[in-house]
């Protein structure tokens, strides 16, 4: 069983004064200058050069690595949060940390299942087969032949993501002083909760554990069994999935559209079933989160980016799919005063109706079609929100719910899967099959009981986990 003396990383080690006070000097260095920027531009009056000050932006925070990096690149693909210069430059960082040396890991893994951990498993291979901004995983093997992934995250995670969260709280101060068209205020807060989150690796497992219960039907869709014996807060051993890169199948089945609508297909269902059924989303399409076995079915690999929602919120996006479909103004209205915006007038309700038909377009459409059937290249709905961001700014601004970060986040990042698989798909239909006679009631009792058999809370509260 893991070592229940060591150190735990939500205690004084990782989280101490100092730990901090190393990652703020880190961050502190690199944003000063570009504050620095800003600061002139209010008081002496000196211009700020948008594109240089993105740029500066994103060498700053490449260079950081771990959480910030990972925050800012959610940030990018998030419709609105940022202006367009800052969210093409900021999608360009990669999470490619560089990965810790065997005597590191041996040591981490020593910390988490104790001395004598290596005879846990058959096999434990020293080179990391994927690095990221939180961890690294090794594969493995267990003793009864099983091929095993496991998950260790870097040292120190509990203190960066403190320091970092501080940190993007400043930056999204300075954003918010020469641009009033969102308010960053919610979206702070989702991020910090969720972020927090993803480092306990126990919840990532009983997250695993809700969507192999969600997805039990869906004959298509993969999910990875935790080792419970072999997994604590800072390590999460998992069976093995093997699959392809998405961008590596598209290039094998570039002539056969027929396997590439499949597993355009299957993504979706795996996205949506979860949501519309339980109210649960996996707000992170990254790449490297999936991967698509040959005959198309896909493998789910990372699950700690996890969404809970309330019931009311879920119907709140029916609702506002049928006030577009029917031109129903009444229903739309409804939708939005349900997640907490302030329809001021006519222009307000105008102005997130754009965003709102592009996000909902194919599912409103009963033919065959790509997800976007205008697009003329450039990022995902890049253009659409930079007309809404405008409008808004000009309207006196909004301040979106924070349930939009990973609700936008998971649409947008769909979408452009969708568009690299060049996907010919009735959505309406598809959308039509999954949601039929839609009942937030229900939805509201499969969802308390699937919480409860895996001791999971509504929304972030680590308190509630069951502990190891």
């Amino acid at each position: 069983m893991p070592n229940d003396n060591k150190t735990d990383d939500f205690g004084d080690q990782e989280s101490h004064f100092g730990g901090r006070l190393k990652r703020y000097a880190q961050v502190g260095t690199s944003i000063g200058g570009l504050a620095a920027q800003v600061v002139g531009n209010r008081v002496f009056g000196t211009g700020l050069n948008r594109d240089k000050h993105s740029s500066d932006l994103k060498n700053a925070l490449g260079g950081l690595k771990g959480p910030l990096m990972k925050a800012a690149q959610i940030l990018a693909t998030i419709p609105d949060a940022l202006p367009k210069e800052y969210a093409e430059e900021l999608r360009q960082l990669q999470s490619n940390a560089p990965s810790m040396g065997w005597l590191f890991v041996k040591r981490r893994m020593r910390s988490e299942l104790g001395a004598g951990w290596q005879r846990k498993y058959e096999t434990f291979e020293h080179e990391a087969t994927a690095a990221a901004s939180l961890g690294q995983v090794h594969c493995a093997q267990g003793h009864d032949g099983a091929k095993l992934a496991c998950k260790l995250q870097y040292p120190d995670m509990a203190s960066a993501v403190e320091a970092d969260l501080k940190q993007l709280g400043l930056l999204f101060g300075i954003y918010r002083r020469y641009d009033k068209a969102i308010d960053p205020g919610n979206i702070h807060k989702e991020l910090s909760e969720r972020l927090r989150e993803e480092l306990d690796y126990l919840r990532e497992a009983q997250n695993m554990k809700l969507y192999e219960h969600i997805l039990w039907d869906e004959t298509k869709i993969f999910v990875p069994q935790s080792i419970d014996d072999l997994t604590t807060r800072r390590l999460l051993t998992m069976t093995w999935l093997d699959g392809s890169p998405l961008l590596d199948y598209i290039k094998d089945h570039e002539n056969d559209i027929e396997a590439r609508n499949q597993v355009a297909m299957n993504m979706f269902r795996a996205w949506y079933v979860p949501f519309y059924k339980y109210g649960v989303i996996h707000g992170d399409p990254h790449l490297g989160n999936y991967s698509i076995r040959q005959n198309g079915d896909i493998n789910l690999l990372d699950f700690g980016c996890i969404r809970v929602f309330e019931p009311s919120f879920v119907k709140g996006v029916i609702d506002l799919y049928f006030g577009l479909e029917q031109n129903d103004e009444a229903l739309a209205v409804k939708a939005y005063e349900s997640w907490g915006f302030n329809i001021k007038n006519r222009e307000m309700l105008d102005t997130l109706n754009i965003w709102a038909h592009f996000l909902y377009g194919p599912l409103l459409q009963d033919r065959k079609r790509t997800i976007v059937d205008d697009h003329k290249g450039g990022p995902y709905g890049a253009k659409i929100a930079n007309k809404v961001h405008n409008e808004l700014r000009r309207l006196g601004g909004v301040k979106p719910p924070r349930e939009f970060v990973l609700m936008d986040r998971a649409a947008v990042g769909l979408g452009s899967v969708f568009m690299h698989l060049k996907a010919e798909i009735n959505w309406h239909q598809l959308f039509h099959d999954l949601i039929g006679d839609f009942d937030h009631h229900n939805l509201s009792r499969q969802q308390s009981a699937a919480l409860q058999k895996y001791n999971l809370p509504l929304s972030g509260n680590l308190e509630k986990l069951p502990e190891k």
